[in-house]
């Protein structure tokens, strides 16, 4: 057999240099930290289970039948009856029909999103998605080779969508609006005008919506109705999951749910025919849907009290680091807050001299699509909270000597 002495590594697509991953990415960085013998908080993803907070007992009881019961085969490419019955009946108890043949059940929210813009856009494409947003969307499109155009969400407004800046945006090659409502990272939930005005906005534009809505149950306020009970007749996308407010985001599973307008039939029938090619979500945690939907959710309203407690600590901590400045949260478990950075400095620089002298580990506000040089970056304030006051002092010690260099 001939070889060669100096043997070339293996080439990989061009499309993996074209997307980064920061909340992610940046471990690598704390386990080097680690390595050297700093213990490391982390305060960059938001998994409420590796906090403490359990998933419910009788959703967790219901996957484990289904594993006894040995629902353990392939199953149906677009999920299960019940699953997408509970689905169905959800959004129409929220005020935005959708029926069960309409629903699919997905490896969590994140391959919905995959799905649906795989369906919807050609690598020619253009898709609008709010900035700061959540490094999924444009991770999808740099590995499709459409291209994201970013609408500003203005933090002097408590994060609402700029739609001044929205418009000038749309040419002839947009395809889609995505609207995180609840809004992860900012925490932010969205005025019903706000929300007219985006459904108003893609109906003058002919655009489909995505609704990402994972955190709907998370206002600290009470649930957030669907963006398609404002409209039911708009062509919206709407997408969730087990993950959040049910707690159990290593079960991947979560649902896409297409509202009633006949110019999303083409569109299904396609998603449809993606979610064929593979297979199915995991069959056992499907089972676990329509428990969690028309089962008991009292878990939620603690979670919800719970949060709010961590926002208003975050928010008390943070007003009083001098240099920082921080939007109060409305919903989940994320603040955006905005250190003024020294001239030359990068939010990525603060937030790696943050990990590396206190241990403390954020995400850098340019990795959800933000200006390098603005300063922003996200906490995930979900950590118990004595720690968190804990963390938060930390911080501002930190802060205080990084903006006197």
């Amino acid at each position: 057999m001939t070889t060669t002495k100096a043997l070339s590594a293996i080439p990989t697509a061009a499309r993996v240099s074209r997307f980064t991953y920061a909340i992610r990415n940046i471990v690598a960085e704390a386990h080097r930290v680690e390595a050297a013998g700093t213990r490391v908080r982390y305060l960059n993803i938001g998994d409420p289970v590796a906090f403490g907070f359990e998933t419910p007992r009788h959703l967790v009881e219901a996957v484990t039948k289904a594993l006894r019961d040995g629902h353990n085969a392939y199953g149906p490419s677009v999920g299960i009856s019940s699953a997408r019955e509970a689905v169905a009946a959800e959004y129409t108890s929220r005020g935005f029909p959708v029926s069960a043949d309409r629903v699919l059940i997905t490896a969590g929210t994140s391959e919905g999103i995959e799905l649906a813009l795989s369906a919807l856009v050609e690598d020619t494409s253009e898709v609008l998605v709010p900035m700061p947003t959540y490094p999924l969307y444009t991770a999808v499109l740099a590995k499709m080779g459409a291209r994201a155009k970013y609408y500003r969400l203005d933090p002097s407004r408590e994060w609402a969508p700029d739609l001044e800046h929205l418009g000038t945006l749309v040419s002839p090659a947009t395809r889609v609006l995505v609207i995180i409502d609840p809004n992860n990272p900012t925490g932010a939930s969205y005025s019903n005008g706000a929300r007219r005005a985006l459904l108003d906005f893609a109906e003058s534009h002919g655009l489909v919506i995505l609704a990402d809505e994972v955190y709907g149950d998370l206002g600290f306020h009470g649930p957030v109705d669907p963006m398609g009970s404002l409209d039911v007749d708009a062509p919206i996308i709407s997408f969730s999951s087990l993950s959040k407010a049910y707690l159990a985001p290593g079960w991947r599973t979560g649902w896409m749910a297409f509202g009633r307008s006949p110019r999303l039939d083409d569109a299904l029938a396609a998603v449809k025919k993606l979610a064929d090619c593979r297979l199915c979500s995991a069959l056992p945690m499907q089972h676990a849907v329509a428990p969690a939907l028309q089962g008991d959710r009292s878990h939620q309203s603690a979670f919800r009290q719970a949060l709010k407690a961590r926002s208003d600590l975050t928010m008390s901590h943070l007003s009083k680091i001098r240099g920082i400045e921080c939007v109060a949260p409305q919903a989940a478990f994320y603040a955006m807050p905005r250190v003024a950075l020294p001239p030359g400095r990068t939010d990525e620089d603060y937030v790696k001299a943050l990990l590396r002298e206190t241990g403390v580990l954020c995400v850098y506000g340019s990795g959800f699509g933000l200006p390098a040089g603005d300063g922003f970056f996200r906490i995930v304030f979900l950590a118990p909270l004595d720690e968190l006051a804990e963390i938060y002092d930390v911080m501002a010690r930190f802060t205080e000597r990084y903006l006197s260099q």
